[in-house]
């Protein structure tokens, strides 16, 4: 939000750095790279980080995205800088070391043991108060065989950090491997009281109780581990489920029986360390436990000790005795624990681990760093304060802001509304066009946007699966009719039925055989997924229900998605063939799911924009009704004026069966058409655009971004939430209108093709939702693909409108951004810059700013970067450079021809026999 209201202030650059953080530490990896790129790109002056803690960052999110050659090579890259501080070059070699120590693509064994053991004492020599570096190289010193030395970094790596779950089930480990089960079981017991969840060491602990022959506590500490330990785990869960029986038949243990190896878990959690363990400290062992210095006493310790081994036989005075030095006991722990105030993150034993523990560690310095204030003795000469009457100085600090003279009278604020004129306008701009945060589209005052909430009342079951509206075709006549426009505008997705049959269109343009025929080498860009069934949505284990919808992204050619194609289809009758053998048991659940997963392809973005390959298709489709074609008068898209890849042109779908479109609204929530060409089916489902806040709160509930995510809802979770879900089935020959705004997905239940493409009908509905949308992106850093501001002003000099709150609201836009023309041409001009005419050419394409990618509309501030001229916004220019240095400032039209528009356009009054709520010129 505060990027929105203010994309140019001057912390601007540690506001993307946190942002590239918190969506890093949610494995949000696109948009964690925009706000890293953006945070390199701000001026660095105020900032609370450097360039090469910046550089760090990036690199360790190419480490996370499994990009583990690019972050190696980023890393090594880091360590060749002069500049780089002793903190940072310790973070540096000890992700390079681990990097090296768990990544078996970056060359040899023994190679890499090497090199990770010389990055790591490379970390552990810069940074040498750090628990972490010598944690890792314990590690790899396990890891290799090398007790003694691992014992030996362990241990000086719990003098620095005691607090480390990971150091201590690491020690446990060791002790477990010598041999002494005492020891490894109050290793384990530290780290499960540091980190009650730390599941490799609940894990251990069962091993080691399994090991002891204690069945019973193995089993207690295996489901402590809880499903972190059993995920990715097959002999794990496996034996648990054999535990489980085992137990369930085996009679209690007797107090009489044979003496245990160990204490039980419930006794070992409330033992503390034994006065033995505790003085005593050979070569190879580790230091004492934390609990022994600065809590209780040695003779409290004993007391403590004796008082829980005869705890059946105690008096109530020796019983809360015991229970008060108890208590005392795992106060002092958990306050111990709590002063821990750096996580050694990248000690983790995965390397996805330290993704959040990085990004939440900087987070966390941050809320205790504030940036420094340069102090400057405060002047007694008069004259010299009498100088700076322009400037605010408090309490001896360098001025923060500098104040300049006022050129109106700020008991007169100019008041823009839209009965002003062109002249009106820029006469009151000249003076002041407001700031830049009053010049939104939405009009002056109006933040932006908010999703809303799930609207009341709650629905019956009946409405939150309501049927899907269909409508069916039968002549051409009702396909040209008002009424099949006003059903579809009706609602939030529509069923046309028939219209292709009624219209004639040969739907055999579109086959694949014809695509081939025409052009084979043309390019398809290609989605792996998972296949699975319409309704439901599982992780790579088969186990869980998530709302996580993968797909990894390549490229190939229409011929040789065809033979893909063809051959899925020859693949599936042989299936069909051998699915009469009759099933075993072992065929349902989790288990069948594991064995029938498998991947497929989808061919999809196939451009059909190029009129002189797809003359005969682009033709076919002319036969439609106006508001369902691709270019017409009456669609806003059309008068773009230049192209818009998939939205103001065709584009094409190759599937197989379970080929997947997640969930998503168009773009600015424009409207758009889907035309199944068959032979197979696709089934979609629909949330109607009042709902969208609420489908937007059960992904950021599922830890997925709404806008940049890839996600596949549940369709009873969405119910439950009180949003209500279409489902329905197209045919080939169906066309779907998606209303402005709806939220859909849609999976193919065969062989099918299908093409697409966006409308805009000239309502107000549609033009205020696409609106709003546009200014939602900024808020949430997102490309609008629609240049809404460009479109506005086409559509003022090419229609007339007769709708009152369409009118509103384009003229609201109209007088908003000529504001902010004016305003920006003011603030060059005020710097002493040339502005140079520059024009637009017939279909050049609208122009976006290189560095927060918002639209840039008339004033273009450009400026060479890395031998290209890249184009920004004057708040992102004024960041780079507050003279606006370097800088050249292009007008794409003359002040006067946007004022004749402005002017010109104003609310039609039809005829008294009606016409449309917009029309064409005459």
């Amino acid at each position: 939000m505060a990027l929105y209201v203010s994309p140019g202030f001057s912390r601007a650059a540690d506001a993307h750095l946190r942002l590239a953080l918190m969506f890093k530490a949610r494995r949000h990896w696109a948009a964690a790279a925009v706000h890293f790129r953006r945070a390199r790109l701000a001026p660095h002056q105020d900032a609370t980080f450097t360039r090469l803690e910046l550089s760090f960052h990036a690199a360790h999110l190419l480490e996370a995205r499994g990009l583990r050659k690019a972050a190696r090579d980023a890393y090594e890259r880091l360590l060749e800088e002069p500049k780089l501080s002793s903190t940072l070059k310790a973070d540096v070699c000890r992700q390079l070391g681990w990097l090296y120590h768990r990544c078996v693509s970056l060359g040899e064994p023994a190679a890499r043991a090497r090199a990770a053991i010389w990055c790591l004492q490379r970390a552990v020599a810069a940074e040498p108060e750090s628990g972490a570096g010598l944690y890792l190289l314990g590690r790899c010193f396990a890891a290799q065989g090398k007790v003694h030395d691992a014992f030996i970094a362990y241990r000086n790596s719990v003098e620095k950090s005691e607090g480390n779950a990971d150091t201590w089930c690491s020690i446990g480990v060791l002790y477990q491997q010598q041999n002494q089960p005492m020891d490894a079981l109050q290793a384990y017991i530290c780290a499960v009281q540091l980190d009650k969840g730390h599941s490799a060491a609940w894990t251990n602990l069962g091993s080691l109780y399994e090991s002891c022959q204690m069945p019973r506590d193995a089993f207690a500490c295996y489901t402590n581990g809880g499903s972190a330990a059993t995920a990715n785990n097959a002999a794990l869960r496996q034996r648990l489920a054999f535990l489980k029986a085992h137990l369930a038949l085996a009679p209690m243990p007797s107090i009489t029986g044979k003496r245990r190896q160990l204490p039980s878990i419930e006794e070992a959690w409330n033992l503390p360390i034994s006065a033995e363990m505790s003085s005593r400290a050979p070569k190879s062992a580790p230091p004492p436990y934390p609990g022994k210095r600065d809590e209780l006493s040695q003779h409290q310790l004993h007391t403590l000790h004796y008082l829980q081994k005869n705890s059946h036989n105690l008096t109530p005075q020796q019983q809360a005795l015991m229970q008060q030095l108890l208590s005392q006991y795992r106060l002092a722990q958990a306050a111990k624990t709590r002063a821990v105030t750096k996580q050694e993150g990248s000690g983790s034993t995965t390397g996805s681990d330290t993704t959040e523990s990085l990004a939440e560690d900087l987070l966390k310095k941050f809320s205790d760093v504030q940036p420094e204030i340069k102090k400057e003795p405060i002047s007694s000469d008069t004259n010299t304060s009498n100088s700076s009457g322009n400037e605010a100085v408090l309490c001896g600090r360098q001025p923060v802001v500098k104040l300049e003279p006022l050129k109106t009278d700020p008991l007169k604020p100019v008041t823009f509304h839209i009965g002003m004129n062109s002249k009106q306008i820029l006469e009151a701009c000249k003076d002041n066009a407001g700031p830049a945060t009053s010049w939104s589209v939405l009009g002056d005052g109006c933040g932006p946007p908010e999703p809303p909430s799930v609207p009341p009342p709650r629905l019956s079951p009946e409405q939150l699966a309501p049927p899907a509206p269909f409508v069916y075709v039968e002549s051409k006549r009702e396909a040209f009719s008002p009424q099949l426009q006003d059903f579809c505008l009706k609602h939030p997705i529509a069923v046309v039925r028939g219209l292709t049959a009624a219209l004639k269109l040969d739907l055999g343009l579109f086959s694949t055989k014809t695509l081939v025929e025409a052009w084979p080498d043309h390019a398809v860009e290609v989605r792996t997924q998972l296949m699975q069934s319409a309704d439901e949505n599982w992780d790579a284990t088969g186990r869980r229900r998530v709302w996580a919808c993968a797909s990894h992204r390549s490229h190939t050619t229409v011929r040789k998605y065809a033979q893909y194609q063809a051959g899925s289809f020859q693949e599936s009758l042989r299936e069909e063939r051998e699915r009469a053998a009759p099933l075993s048991d072992s065929d349902s659940g989790p288990a069948k799911r594991r064995r029938a997963a498998r991947m497929l392809r989808f061919g999809t973005n196939v451009d059909l924009s190029d009129e002189r390959k797809w003359r005969p298709q682009l033709a076919e489709l002319q036969k439609l009704p106006a508001f369902a074609r691709v270019a017409s008068a009456a669609n806003m898209l059309s008068h773009v004026g230049h192209v818009i890849l998939g939205m103001n042109t065709v584009q094409l779908y190759m599937k197989v069966p379970g080929s997947r479109t997640p969930g998503h609204q168009e773009n600015n929530n424009f409207c758009s058409i889907n035309l199944n060409i068959g032979p197979g089916d696709c089934e979609w489902f629909g949330v109607p655009d009042a709902y969208w806040g609420g489908v937007r709160e059960l992904c950021e509930r599922h830890g997925l971004s709404y806008l940049h995510g890839s996600w596949w809802p549940d369709p009873d979770e969405l119910r439950a939430h009180g949003v209500p879900v279409y489902r329905f089935t197209q045919r080939p020959g169906d066309l779907v209108w998606v209303n402005a705004g709806c939220v859909h997905w849609v999976q193919a239940t065969g062989w099918c093709n299908n093409i697409a493409w966006n409308v805009g009908p000239l309502t107000a509905r549609q033009y205020t939702l696409a609106l709003e949308r546009y200014e939602w992106n900024k808020v949430q850093n997102f490309k609008s693909i629609v240049p809404m501001v460009h479109l506005t002003w086409n559509l003022a000099r090419n229609i007339r409108v007769s709708d009152p709150r369409l009118h509103r609201a384009m003229r609201t836009c109209l007088m908003q951004t000529l504001r902010a023309a004016t305003g920006t041409l003011n603030t060059v001009r005020a710097r002493g810059m040339p502005i140079r005419f520059h024009g637009r050419a017939r279909g050049e394409a609208s122009h976006y700013c290189g560095a927060c990618e918002r639209e840039v509309w008339h004033a273009l501030l450009v400026r060479e970067h890395e031998r290209r001229h890249v184009v920004h916004c004057l708040q992102c220019a004024r960041r780079a450079s507050p003279s606006l240095q370097g800088f050249l400032c292009l007008e794409e039209h003359h002040m006067d021809e946007l004022a004749q528009v402005y002017d010109a356009f104003t609310l039609h009054r039809p005829a008294p026999l009606g016409a449309h709520a917009a029309l064409p010129p005459d």
